[in-house]
């Protein structure tokens, strides 16, 4: 964090000298006094959700009723931010290969104008890349969050390596729940569309459709879950 800090705190002070063209009077004064605390808020901003956020908004018991489908949401959760990590990885790293390449045609310009938007690039290129390193180490903290709770509703009661062996117990939850919320004044598709998938796994489930070979099948745990019982 502290190279994040060093990164905003020279953009914002180069930007402060250059405010007047475009701030002045009491709108400029009033930002240099509140650099110190944009610059907090700029490291403590909530980037993405926190663990209650997650449990509550998230992992709501109506959609995901049971461990199982509350594991499978936070894989799902947890892979999305690791694939974002990746990205940005690629994306800090060609920023930094541009900067490079800015410093030293930087050095070797003799045009003073060129010289000065060279200059801009950089700041630019230098605040883009510190929003990078502070964006990665928000999903970061998403990603041992989502870590943790896996653990927690991982409790030996489900098939934890094929995601299709909770699906037809955790659908009728969820449509179950969504049946509940039909009244006179919902729309035609969706009453047809939650009835007709509600239908058709009651059918599913009677007709044995879809059968498990067992692959990966866990033992369930004879020991009290530690994950939610719902």
């Amino acid at each position: 964090m502290n190279k994040d800090k060093r990164s905003l705190t020279a953009t914002t002070d180069t930007s402060t000298r250059h405010l007047p063209t475009l701030l002045d009077g009491k709108d400029l004064d009033d930002f240099k006094k509140l650099v110190p605390e944009l610059r907090n808020n700029w490291v403590k901003r909530q980037m993405f959700r926190t663990e209650t956020e997650m449990r509550i908004s998230v992992l709501n018991d109506a959609k995901f009723g049971s461990n199982a489908a509350k594991y499978w949401q936070s894989v799902r959760e947890q892979n999305a931010h690791f694939e974002e990590v990746m990205r940005l990885s690629f994306e800090n790293r060609k920023n930094d290969v541009e900067l490079k390449k800015l410093r030293q045609k930087f050095k070797e310009e003799k045009d003073p104008l060129e010289r000065e938007s060279i200059q801009i690039i950089i700041e630019e290129n230098t605040y883009v890349q510190a929003s990078q390193q502070l964006e990665a180490q928000a999903r970061m903290r998403e990603i041992r969050t989502w870590s943790k709770l896996k653990k927690e509703f991982n409790d030996g009661s489900f098939n934890d390596q094929d995601v299709n062996q909770h699906q037809l117990d955790s659908y009728e939850h969820s449509l179950t729940q969504k049946k509940k919320t039909l009244t006179s004044g919902t729309s035609q598709p969706e009453v047809f569309n939650v009835l007709g998938q509600l239908a058709t796994l009651e059918r599913v489930k009677k007709a044995g459709e879809i059968k498990y070979d067992g692959t990966h099948r866990k033992t369930l745990s004879k020991k009290p879950g530690i994950g939610n019982k719902t």
